[in-house]
């Protein structure tokens, strides 16, 4: 039997050429002349350059009819190597530089005036920097490309697929670890032996079934925690050992080739109380009827009140903590925002998250997460590690307390 196809995590020259184009269009649309982006999300969304963000800025350029990096010397191998998508690719030598960054863009765009978009998330120092080494032009603030990452292409999609899988790969390491531990009647995991299991096969899984595998911050990670300490919506993982009769929270995901998906489910170690089925039942419920508000139109706001009201018709208002989701790109956490004071409507080929959660201090936290596709006709769930409660009871014997 054959092995399966492995999928490259690099997108072509021609993904680039259509999003570059695509930003052109948009250049036309808001009067703009050219648009300027520094975070390297941006960088890699319209590049393909994937790099370790330092106090050394890399800079991207559309014009009208070219593209332009900037670079320190000391990547531009490594941009070359990674094939980056532009027309022409400018080094400086160091910073601060005897001459700054800013400076040796000027040089390579000399005489460049009109008006030109910057992302918000650029800094005022290097603003100023840039004002001050091109007069000529006149800068101003743009959510452009923030608003074409909302809806992502096709090749996106096929990314977010891949790392939701990823996801549930992990929630399942995890799981047969703590049944692994439980039948072999030893002590169970702790927090930390968790992460760092799940960690570890999320990782191996990506090169075992990926080539050209794209190392972005958390490439397979995130939280781990139980009893008490689950009650807080992002505590850091302990050296606290499972215990029979706790919850327990796998809040896992990664990217694969820059693009995120989360898939977090909630466990329970034993027969549930009364009070874990409880909660765990109007937590699951809540995203359920969450996740089906989730289409075309919708805005964020009023999906997430209707999520939200699930839990506090059940009482359970004061144990909320936060929105139901966001959205999720070349960054686990970015717009839009599935929150009361977010009325962005939802569009087909959005990714977000669907993620209601409910902490009860002193006792454990609840939560079940989804990554979620917006489709032409409604949503689609990427993630599918099961979510129901019969599903989520790992049994334990009295030997692994």
């Amino acid at each position: 039997m054959s092995s399966p196809a492995r999928l490259s995590q690099r997108l072509p020259r021609s993904f680039y050429a259509r999003v570059q184009a695509d930003v052109r269009h948009q250049l036309d649309e808001e009067g703009l002349d050219a648009v300027l982006c520094e975070d390297w999300r941006d960088v890699a969304y319209l590049t393909g350059f994937f790099h370790t963000p330092t106090e050394r800025p890399v800079l991207v350029v559309v014009t009208a009819d070219r593209t332009i990096g900037l670079v320190p010397a000391l990547e531009y191998e490594y941009a070359q190597q990674q094939d980056i998508a532009v027309d022409e690719l400018v080094a400086y030598p160091e910073y601060p530089g005897v001459r700054s960054p800013q400076e040796v863009l000027a040089d390579a765009l000399a005489g460049a005036t009109g008006r030109w978009g910057h992302a918000w998330t650029l800094s005022t120092g290097d603003l100023g920097k840039l004002r001050a080494a091109m007069g000529g032009v006149e800068w101003v603030g743009t959510h452009l490309v923030d608003r074409m990452r909302l809806v992502k292409y096709d090749e996106e999609i096929v990314l977010h697929r891949e790392a939701a899988k990823l996801g549930d790969v992990m929630l399942a390491a995890g799981r047969e670890l703590v049944e692994g531990r439980i039948a072999e009647g030893g002590p169970l995991p702790s927090e930390a032996e968790l992460a760092k299991h799940v960690i570890g096969r999320g990782t191996a899984w990506m090169y075992e079934t990926h080539d050209d595998v794209v190392v972005v911050p958390l490439l397979a990670g995130g939280l781990v925690y139980s009893g008490p300490n689950s009650a807080y919506p992002h505590g850091l993982v302990t050296e606290h050992r499972l215990q029979p009769g706790e919850t327990f929270i796998l809040s896992l995901g990664g990217a694969v080739g820059g693009r995120y998906a989360e898939s977090e489910r909630t466990f329970v170690l034993g027969e549930p109380t009364a009070q874990q089925r409880a909660l765990f039942e109007t937590d699951a419920r809540a995203q359920h009827v969450g996740t089906e508000s989730i289409r075309p139109g919708a805005t964020c706001a009023d999906v997430n009140a209707g999520c939200l009201d699930v839990i506090r018709d059940a009482g359970y208002a004061e144990h909320i903590r936060h929105r139901q989701g966001h959205g999720i790109g070349l960054n686990f956490h970015e717009p839009p925002w599935l929150e009361d004071g977010d009325d962005t409507p939802l569009a087909a080929g959005m990714v977000v998250s669907s993620e209601p959660g409910i902490y009860v201090l002193g006792h454990a936290g609840y939560r079940i997460s989804d990554t979620v596709l917006v489709t032409a006709d409604g949503r689609e769930r990427l993630t599918t590690f099961p979510r129901d409660l019969e599903s989520s009871i790992i049994p334990v014997k009295e030997s692994s307390r």
